[in-house]
């Protein structure tokens, strides 16, 4: 099993722009072994997969060493600091000139809860209260890639979602660009104009007056439909399996890192295709 790699590893230059989030030094100095880039392959090897713990393949090492650092990363926001670091890159190879948007859309998704899923965050919501599971919210800039992700119970109404959604954005630093945020109309209008308000921003609500069976895109707000289509192709994300929304943050944000990867791989497979044919 030893050299074996996966289409989830991480290249060489994609560890050398994150390692130094993984690989913080503390007050104590070092923190981590030398598996440390392994143990993040793991991770991206489980989002993609949906593998249970204790079928992790003998590569990644110690299952319970991925497991550990896990509930860690999830829980000290490292998860989420990694996301903000990938995000700039991917504008910078995108051609933006700024390494933060100046407008973002957010939007909901329900995800059932499996049967061993914990009782912690699962809870009944979305139409009529029908589903039992949680609630994933993203917010997503013009290029469609995910600039920041949460987990909150079913239950929580859309107002204090996109309330959570953009403190988070102002934890990480990615405000301080922003000026229009788009959200559906599950957002009243009045929480709308507060959090505006609130965050020295415009919240504007789209959506069709007009109900129809059939899609119609909105201009912006269709790519964070499109973004919850592409982390739903995560296994790990196929049903919410956690028993904590720390957690169930943590695999979010680990598969909207691997769909960035992705996104940035075939950028730069493109771009290497065009300087060939030039």
């Amino acid at each position: 099993m030893q050299g074996m790699s996966y289409p989830s590893d991480l290249t060489d230059d994609q560890w050398k722009l994150l390692e130094p989030v993984f690989n913080a030094p503390g007050k104590r100095g070092r923190k981590h072994s030398d598996d440390l880039r392994a143990v993040v392959d793991a991770m991206l090897y489980i989002a993609q997969t949906g593998c249970q713990w204790r079928y992790l393949p003998a590569s990644f090492g110690p299952w319970t060493r991925v497991w550990s650092q896990f509930r860690r990363w999830s829980r000290n926001g490292t998860w989420a600091s990694a996301l903000t670091v990938l995000h700039a890159a991917a504008r910078g190879s995108e051609g933006r000139a700024e390494r933060t948007p100046s407008m973002v859309v957010i939007d909901t998704h329900l995800a059932r809860g499996a049967s061993n899923g914990g009782l912690t965050f699962h809870d009944r919501g979305g139409p009529f209260g029908r589903t039992k599971g949680a609630k994933r919210v993203v917010a997503v800039d013009v290029t469609g890639l995910p600039v920041a992700a949460l987990v909150v119970p079913a239950s929580t109404h859309e107002n204090r979602a996109s309330e959570l959604m953009l403190e988070h954005l102002d934890q990480q630093g990615l405000s301080d660009r922003l000026e229009l945020v788009l959200v559906d109309r599950g957002v009243t209008a009045a929480a709308a104009r507060t959090l505006g308000r609130d965050h020295d921003i415009e919240v504007r609500r789209v959506g069709w007056d007009d109900k129809q069976p059939a899609f119609r895109p909105i201009r912006h707000a269709w790519r964070v439909e499109v973004a919850h289509g592409r982390l739903g192709r995560s296994r790990r994300l196929a049903k919410s399996f956690e028993n904590t929304t720390s957690s169930a943050t943590g695999w979010l944000q680990v598969a909207c890192i691997a769909t960035t990867l992705r996104h940035m791989s075939r950028e730069q497979a493109r771009l290497h295709r065009v300087a060939g044919a030039a």
